[in-house]
């Protein structure tokens, strides 16, 4: 654990350094290609950042805050676009931008229905059913559960402790920047479809980073040789393929394997299902479902899905069980 610290202090003052010289250095050169060259150096960094882990937590989060997110937030940056772009007052708010999953909530005071912050209460009571599932984890969960009950409790554990921890982060940064920040997740269990749950509900840093960089472009690519409502599928496709490409790489932190591709696999599946849905909806094929019809529907596609495809390469390599032993770790 010792060294998995000295690490964590070697990568973080490796991406302040790295971030230093984007600030102070790319943001001077003329956006468009020669901006995005001189970040390459940048790119293959923080490309190579999570391999000086070796536990799961710390492969996670520097694959997703590093790998995934500030690369593709620093693309951006590369032709002038948010979130990078207009050039933050100072460094520290750039570094934060770049390598946090945050995002300003531009209309605090508005009384929004959707995306609410998160009150004391429901993270009491998610700090409750998280202190609960590792209690089950320490009574021998692997002899007493069937396969699908440990796969729908362990689903609601990466849920539970994704949100704690990007909450956290995201108050963490709100208290050092001064300013109120949009909640990563929104109540992904109330979603109604596929196309609510991946672009409304969950983990919207993922949405937010890839339809710029990766939807509109390639719908504005496709859109003279398809036409416009082709194009907004490929450019869907497109992000659902970039996405599982992405978890098969932080996979591949973890577990130091070559891919089996069953994740990109399963986030090509979605693709296509979310294109059908959204397709059927604009023709209005079938009547609406009532929501806890439909929303019991996409709850069961994701889990029998997740079974199939997401998880398969994670159990066969002990993942979960890394997972769990870093939890209560923790907490012992």
């Amino acid at each position: 654990m010792e060294e998995e610290l000295r690490n964590l202090i070697k990568v973080w003052i490796s991406a302040l350094i790295s971030i230093s010289y984007c600030y102070y250095i790319s943001s001077k050169i003329s956006k468009g290609v020669l901006r995005l060259l001189s970040l390459l150096p940048i790119f293959i960094i923080f490309l190579l950042l999570p391999l000086f882990f070796s536990s799961v937590h710390f492969c996670v989060i520097s694959g997703f805050f590093f790998t995934w997110l500030a690369n593709f937030k620093l693309f951006l940056f590369a032709f002038d676009q948010e979130p990078l772009s207009p050039l933050p007052s100072n460094l520290t708010r750039f570094f934060c931008f770049a390598c946090f999953p945050i995002k300003i909530n531009k209309n605090p005071s508005s009384n929004r229905i959707h995306n609410k912050p998160m009150s004391k209460w429901v993270l009491a009571f998610k700090l409750l059913i998280f202190s609960f599932l590792l209690h089950v984890y320490r009574n021998n969960y692997d002899s007493g559960l069937s396969r699908f009950a440990f796969l729908a409790l362990f689903t609601i554990h990466v849920y539970l402790e994704a949100e704690l921890i990007l909450a956290f982060v995201g108050a963490l940064m709100s208290m050092l920047l001064g300013c109120e920040m949009e909640p990563v997740f929104n109540d992904p269990y109330l979603a109604t479809s596929l196309q609510e749950f991946w672009s409304r509900r969950w983990n919207l840093m993922v949405p937010a980073v890839l339809r710029p960089a990766v939807h509109i472009p390639v719908q504005r690519f496709c859109a003279p040789l398809l036409g416009l409502h082709r194009a907004f599928y490929a450019g869907m496709l497109a992000t659902f393929i970039v996405s599982g490409l992405m978890h098969e790489l932080i996979y591949f932190y973890v577990i130091r394997k070559s891919p089996t591709w069953e994740v990109t696999c399963f986030f090509l599946l979605h693709g296509v299902v979310t294109c059908l849905e959204i397709a059927m909806k604009r023709m209005r094929w079938l009547p609406t479902p009532h929501r806890a019809v439909s929303g019991l529907a996409i709850t069961l596609f994701l889990l029998v899905t997740a079974g199939w495809l997401f998880y398969p390469q994670m159990l066969r390599n002990d993942v979960h069980k890394r997972v769990i032993s870093e939890c209560l770790l923790v907490i012992d």
